[in-house]
């Protein structure tokens, strides 16, 4: 073998090495610190309190140890959405009545609103809590988002028309983020700026972490990426131990898997 062939082979090697050091840095680590079986139809995820949120048989409930808090409203059909960012203000979406139900921290209804009462026409799709009680809603009619208090009974739209049908949205207490049907990803405010985020990945389901980070599943593999660093082509897989799931929330460092029978609780340093 000549010299030439034996420095381009170990050249190969190195490149190779790298290559394999690269890959194998593109995945974050999750390390199980709790698993516990569970019989429910949907779990929504764990509060600041350490409550766990589900529903069976569109039943709500509220649970921490042998505390248990339940909450059904049969006339009002099936629970859409459940907003938990204000564990004191809990919502409950019901999209078939266009309705929505307020409950305290022990599940006792505060106020029941039927946006088909109110004065302005509104026909809801998407709603979350916002500030100052009020609510974000996501009109259907004008295709416009919207923020209504719901003690004053007032509505105010604070965005244009959107021109792309909504593939899934989130909200937090000042801004309402959406992603459309060409994967578009944008945010509005409080005051109705609205902000073009970029295009998010394919997912099969997603939870924005913040403006610029996302973890998204597809094909029952879960990963992470950050839009905001100058290497934001890279995705990182997490590393679970699921085949398969039907749901994940993240909180505070702490991913949850929720299957068909348990739900496994992951500690996880986003990078």
């Amino acid at each position: 073998m000549s010299k030439t062939v034996r420095k381009f082979l170990f050249l190969l090697f190195l490149t190779g090495s790298f290559s394999v050091v690269f890959s194998q840095s593109q995945k974050i680590k999750a390390t199980s610190i709790s698993n516990f079986t569970i019989d429910v139809d949907e779990f929504l995820g764990y509060d600041s309190f350490g409550y766990s949120y589900q529903i069976k048989n569109n039943v709500f409930s509220k649970i921490k140890g042998k505390e248990i808090f339940e909450y059904k409203n049969v006339s009002l059909g099936k629970i859409t959405k459940v907003d938990l960012q204000n564990p004191l203000k809990l919502v409950l979406f019901y999209e078939d009545f266009n309705s929505v139900v307020l409950l305290d921290n022990q599940l006792n209804k505060i106020t029941e609103i039927n946006f088909s009462l109110n004065n302005v026409p509104i026909v809801v799709s998407a709603i979350g809590m916002s500030t100052q009680n009020q609510l974000w809603i996501y009109n259907a009619l004008n295709q416009q988002i919207s923020l209504f208090d719901y003690l004053k009974n007032e509505y105010k739209t604070v965005s244009t028309p959107l021109t792309e049908a909504i593939k899934y949205y989130q909200t937090d207490f000042n801004t309402f983020y959406w992603i459309d049907k060409k994967n578009n990803f944008f945010s509005c405010d409080i005051f109705g700026k609205t902000t073009a985020l970029g295009k998010i990945a394919d997912f099969d389901k997603i939870e924005i972490i913040s403006p610029q980070q996302y973890i998204f599943s597809k094909a029952n593999l879960l990963y992470f990426k950050d839009i905001s660093k100058p290497n934001s082509d890279v995705v990182y897989e997490i590393d679970i131990l699921e085949k398969s799931f039907a749901k994940f929330c993240y909180k505070d460092q702490i991913l949850s898997i929720f299957t068909s029978k348990e739900i496994t609780n992951y500690k996880i340093v986003i990078p």
